[in-house]
């Protein structure tokens, strides 16, 4: 009989859940590249810097269960442009 583990449901992998937040965080750049004027790269960059995106990491902030508009929202507020 097969032991149950905590990777039976591929969406809890380790592997899967960093793939899912390296998607997010593309999204995030993205619209904050178009909302600032930058390319995404300088985006990206801005957008790792800040306080916003170690919360997005950090599982007790909860964040991360909210969209990648509030999240850029977020970092807007965060840097003083909204």
């Amino acid at each position: 009989m097969k032991e149950p583990n905590q990777y039976d449901d591929p969406l809890k992998s380790p592997v899967i859940q960093e793939i899912l937040m390296c998607n997010r965080i593309g999204g995030i750049s993205l619209e904050l590249s178009r909302r600032l004027g930058i390319s995404p790269i300088k985006a990206l960059e801005l957008f790792y810097e800040s306080r916003t995106a170690a919360d997005l990491h950090d599982k007790s902030t909860g964040l991360y269960l909210y969209g990648d508009l509030y999240v850029a929202d977020e970092f807007m507020i965060e840097k003083g442009m909204m």
